[in-house]
């Protein structure tokens, strides 16, 4: 069985969903070459924090639609995957025994950090789905090894996706079509630490990263990004262009793992 790619995709704002831009696209060829022989999928989201890890285990998870005053379109929209008890329960036991504390939460269905995205890379909604939360205490080294805990699933055909923003400041969101530069800059050095394999860097980003506090006021839209470096185990890794989005919302997403 070819090994299942380990990706970090840039969902920005809900709205991702209705106007692609230019990653939509790109994640849906993506997904035609990486996912095509995907035997289910695990997703990481800052959408759903909690005390300790959660995994969601409802064969069939509802899509939930965790924002407001958008328009009413957005709200129309689902991702009917399935679930995976089974999965879901292998993957608590991968993270406890990783040391973290985690149990299956089988009401919890999917958010929009998880079905948006979907949408581009698996639109026939036709492979298992679980989702894995974020502790409210996770931090870099932790995102990182989150994501090496659920490496191992790669082998069996299960893509691990973490799904952030690779800048995320809502308070300076544009719509006059200009970019900041700042959110270009990091995007950049993002870009080359990933490329360069510089996990340290990654670990480090709100010391080393140009603007790095002023992309990421709060932490939580850029930690998928070591989950899914954690979950890479060393693969060579693949940009997915995806340029800037209301001049701040950097979209910019990465694949490890042959096609």
């Amino acid at each position: 069985m070819t090994r299942a790619p380990a990706i970090f995709v840039s969902h920005g704002a809900p709205t991702f969903a209705l106007e692609p831009g230019l990653l939509g696209s790109r994640l849906t060829a993506l997904g035609e070459t990486r996912l095509a022989d995907a035997t289910a999928i695990v997703v990481v989201s800052p959408h759903w924090q909690t005390c300790g890890v959660r995994v969601t285990g409802a064969a069939r998870p509802a899509t939930i639609h965790d924002f407001g005053g958008f328009p009413p379109p957005l709200y129309a929209l689902t991702y009917p995957a399935p679930g995976a008890p089974a999965l879901a329960a292998e993957a608590v036991s991968l993270l406890i025994d990783r040391g973290f504390a985690a149990m299956v939460d089988d009401e919890r269905g999917l958010d929009h950090g998880a079905w948006v995205p979907l949408r581009y890379l698996r639109p026939e909604a036709d492979v298992p789905v679980i989702q894995v939360s974020m502790p409210h205490n996770l931090d870099t080294a932790g995102a990182l090894r989150l994501g090496q805990a659920l490496a191992g699933l790669r082998e069996r055909g299960v893509a691990v996706i973490g799904s952030g923003s690779l800048t995320h400041n809502l308070y300076e969101i544009r719509r006059d079509g200009g970019h900041a530069d700042y959110a270009a800059a990091f995007a950049a050095w993002s870009r080359d630490a990933v490329l360069a394999g510089d996990v340290a860097a990654l670990l480090g980003y709100r010391q080393r990263a140009p603007s790095a506090i002023r992309a990421h006021p709060t932490e939580e839209h850029y930690l998928p990004l070591l989950v899914a470096v954690g979950a890479a185990d060393g693969d060579r890794p693949q940009v997915i262009e995806g340029g800037i989005t209301y001049g701040v919302l950097a979209m910019d997403s990465y694949a490890w793992g042959a096609p």
